[in-house]
């Protein structure tokens, strides 16, 4: 599996991939998720990471680096939509994209890496621990739009 960062091209494939994150979720049209794409490539260091197979996009997960005024300056980075087509779940394609990410955020001088889940089940918050995760901290959210149905 090859990792890169995702480009203009790669939306459609991309919101095909999602579905298999959540097939309920509101779709998005391909002019607002490449403005979107756009908007987040203005913060440095944040991108979206892909796995890919040949041609076929298996894999992704989105980083977003914060700059930041504490800890001496250094930025933060969460991840986001970490999302591996059904048919190559438990390959390690998962892990690899996360590592790449996390490594991209080590390069912009992060100090820490978050991601959340709203998954209850244990065998996800297991694929995170082994991923290099810690389950340390208390996460909090409040939502504009109902949580989506598929996570437990």
């Amino acid at each position: 599996m090859k990792i890169r960062t995702a480009d203009h091209g790669d939306i459609p494939q991309l919101l095909e991939l999602y579905r298999h994150l959540d097939p309920d979720d509101t779709e998005t049209t391909i002019e607002d998720a490449r403005d979107n794409w756009e908007a987040l490539k203005r913060y440095t260091g944040s991108d979206i990471f892909v796995g890919c197979l040949g041609n076929e996009i298996v894999t992704s997960c989105t980083l977003v680096v914060v700059p930041n005024l504490t800890g001496g300056g250094a930025s933060y980075a969460l991840i986001e939509n970490v999302v591996t087509n059904t048919a190559y779940r438990d390959m390690g394609y998962g892990k690899a994209v996360l590592k790449e990410a996390v490594e991209a955020a080590w390069r912009a001088h992060c100090y820490k890496v978050m991601l959340l889940t709203g998954s209850n089940r244990a065998a996800v918050h297991q694929f995170y621990r082994d991923a290099g995760f810690d389950q340390n901290k208390t996460g909090f959210q409040i939502r504009r739009i109902p949580p989506r149905s598929s996570l437990s």
